[in-house]
């Protein structure tokens, strides 16, 4: 696919510095790019870059004050991050999801309604009574139990494993190997000291544009729905307890931990090896640093927590501080006891 700097420009509602008639054929980061390519500059430690790359156009603020002539023509925007991201959205969308029809052999119920514009790859599986909308991907080896919804434009990629009755909205990404709707972990203790499955009759409930990564695992509510709202981001290999609700727009990062009836908020920030216990919450705009373990709710907007247990950010990087000059402290420490203790000389 061709297009000119002109009608990208057009599309980003951006402005055009340069020759808008160059043709542009791929994307590419500034320090690689060459001719054809189509790059963007928003990091300022990358703009010398912007006065030796190959690139044919670069996406560029429109604040931005040059320093020296560019021979990349250049395509002014508002947010050159933002306009870059609704390129590749673009160009995914044309290259990666561009498959339609059946291929066999493939399964669905007779029970089951699909909408139009659909991709069903070989060896997919979708059971009894599901609602599935128009223009979903379901790639090869995708299983889809009895009593599904999934709304238009959904991508389910390979292997994706989908319980009964989860509720998946629009425009969601499932990336291959996730699992959506496995029974929460819920074990009654017996006298004996065995333990007896409790049921779990819950389901899972993903709003629009909702991203599930590789190989992560969101399970169902032992009663009423895991609810992962609208907007929100899960990483690869993250687990997702029974009953968790994780609020609009919170991104949540690998091998992060939720515990069962956990309630994250809107906007919320969990770093990668996060840990969150069972039944508390976390207020909006929360962010949990990497590996940082939270055992209690948090009520205050915007709080930054580091460390396990996890604390007020700049008390936990005081007591670190404080920490690395212990060896220091007890020297100095011994030094005046030891002071004390001597005899004076006569």
């Amino acid at each position: 696919m061709e297009f000119t700097v002109g009608q990208i420009a057009e599309v980003l509602h951006g402005a055009v510095e340069g020759d808008a008639t160059q043709q542009i054929n791929r994307l590419a980061k500034i320090e690689e790019a060459q001719a054809g390519a189509l790059s963007f500059l928003s990091n300022p430690k990358y703009e010398p870059h912007l006065y030796t790359t190959g690139a044919t156009a670069v996406i560029v603020s429109r604040t931005l004050e040059l320093r020296q002539p560019v021979a990349a023509a250049l395509i002014r925007v508002d947010d050159p991050y933002t306009s870059f991201t609704t390129l590749l959205e673009f160009y995914q969308q044309a290259t990666r999801t561009g498959k339609r029809g059946v291929e066999e052999p493939a399964y669905l119920a007779a029970s089951s309604r699909i909408g139009e514009n659909h991709y069903r790859g070989a060896f997919s599986y979708i059971g009894e009574n599901c609602e599935i909308g128009r223009d979903v991907v379901i790639f090869p080896h995708v299983f889809i139990g009895d009593r599904c919804k999934i709304g238009d434009g959904t991508i389910l990629y390979a292997g994706a494993k989908i319980y009964a009755e989860t509720v998946i909205g629009a425009r969601c990404t499932i990336h291959a190997g996730a699992v959506i709707g496995s029974d929460g972990f819920g074990f009654a203790p017996q006298p004996d000291g065995s333990y007896r499955t409790i049921p779990q009759i819950g389901n899972v409930v993903l709003e629009d544009n909702v991203s599930v990564g590789a190989n992560a695992t969101i399970d169902c509510a032992t009663m009423g729905s895991t609810i992962i709202r609208e907007g929100a981001k899960i990483d690869n290999l993250v687990q997702i307890a029974h009953n968790v609700e994780i609020g609009r727009h919170t991104v949540v990062a690998a091998q992060t931990g939720i515990s069962g009836s956990s309630k994250i908020g809107d906007f919320c920030v969990l770093a990668g090896q996060a840990g969150i216990a069972g039944h508390l919450s976390l207020a909006n705009r929360t962010t949990v640093t990497a590996q940082s373990g939270v055992g209690k709710s948090i009520k205050e907007e915007g709080v930054l927590l580091q460390g396990s247990p996890a604390f007020n950010l700049r008390d936990s990087l005081r007591s670190n501080a404080i920490f690395r000059h212990l060896p220091d402290l007890e020297r100095r420490l011994t030094q005046l006891e030891r002071n004390r203790t001597e005899p004076e000389k006569p």
